[in-house]
């Protein structure tokens, strides 16, 4: 391969595009390929590229074309286990956008075929590297809140965006807004917790966005508004609000852990992590603040407060052996599984134990 990773980008939409911007950025990447059948979206990717590049309208033909040493799966969601399936069998590194897989059956075949892979595959869970975030993990795993019991997430933000073919507004292109959004926040979850979910029960509706919207006659079926409860094996409860119409919010994401000794925060994208200990009742408070700063270049380069550009830089670190593969395909199985359970919970009103899934 070389000190150069020739990167493929499979599915040239906007988030494809995102990650054109950060591979730019990337030291040591170039994009020689690119995949898509719609010539409108692979028109921008090229200009995005700025730079010659090979099209291809299928990721069979790009993993036949020998240009690329890895590739970033970003087609739609329910495309993923087909394009995954010749860009394997030509041994290429590949990161797949989140969700996995829209059917637990499709990512559980998925994750059994990335056991026994023997180069890189890595789902792609942004979240995890916006800066803020990871600091935050790290400070609650290092004990700044003692016993972790409670963790609750918010994200309160704009509505789905329009996608080609309007492929986004079904759940059964997507798996659901509690797959297709919220496959990262329960990733968070496992990662802070550090558990596996037992049981969850989720409240949600389509209430306010997509309702006066037909396509072909059909309504869309997609969650604009929830709240999940997962109970964790560990004992650790975890909330995720979520709100899909609520974009004029001064923070889009907000992250707080409970332990035995303080409560910690992080506010996203004030890019504030705040520590709260315990002080005892009418005691004063002894609350401190710390900023987090992120690269402005890769803050430019997408719409994830930075994350994109520092999981690639891990991503390459895996693929040159100079790290590890840090979101298996078995996370991303794990956190569609969340999502479906999030999915059935909502529509049956009732709580699912993840063993109905078995997991």
């Amino acid at each position: 391969m070389g000190d150069t990773i020739r990167w493929g980008i499979v599915g040239t939409g906007m988030m494809g595009i995102e990650h054109i911007n950060n591979l730019k950025l990337t030291p040591g990447s170039r994009i020689t390929a690119l995949a898509d059948p719609t010539p409108s979206s692979i028109d921008s990717a090229a200009l995005a590229v700025g730079a010659p590049v090979a099209r291809f309208e299928t990721a069979a033909e790009l993993a036949a074309s020998g240009l690329c040493d890895a590739v970033l799966v970003a087609s739609p969601n329910f495309t993923h286990r087909t394009v995954l399936g010749p860009l394997m069998d030509a041994r290429l590194h590949i990161l797949c956008e989140k969700p996995l897989c829209t059917t637990l059956a499709d990512a559980r075949a998925v994750a059994d075929a990335a056991k026994g892979y023997d180069h890189v595959f890595w789902t792609g869970m942004e979240y995890r590297y916006m800066p803020p975030a990871a600091e935050f993990i790290a400070e609650v795993h290092g004990g700044a809140v003692g016993t972790l019991r409670m963790l609750s997430i918010r994200e309160h933000r704009f509505p789905f965006l329009v996608k080609v073919g309007d492929w986004n507004r079904f759940a059964e292109n997507t798996g659901g807004t509690m797959v297709e959004k919220c496959c990262h926040f329960f990733d968070l979850m496992r990662v802070i917790v550090r558990a596996e979910p037992v049981r969850v029960y989720c409240s949600g509706a389509m209430d306010v966005n997509h309702r006066d919207e037909r396509y072909d006659g059909r309504t869309p079926d997609i969650i604009d508004n929830s709240y999940t409860t997962v109970d964790f094996d560990n004992g650790v409860r975890a909330l995720l609000d979520l709100s899909m119409f609520a974009e004029g919010a001064e923070n889009q994401e907000e992250i707080a852990a409970v332990g035995d000794a303080a409560r910690l925060e992080v506010l996203i994208p004030a890019g504030e992590i705040i520590r709260s200990p315990r002080t005892g009742f009418h005691q004063p408070k002894a609350v401190t603040r710390r900023h987090v700063a992120v690269d402005p270049a890769a803050l430019a380069a997408g719409h994830h407060h930075g994350a994109t550009f520092y999981q690639h830089a891990a991503f390459a670190r895996a693929v040159r052996g100079e790290g590890t593969v840090e979101v298996t395909a078995d996370d991303g199985l794990r956190a569609v599984a969340i999502g479906l359970a999030a999915e059935i919970s909502a529509k049956e009103h009732r709580v699912v134990e993840m063993a109905e899934l078995g997991l």
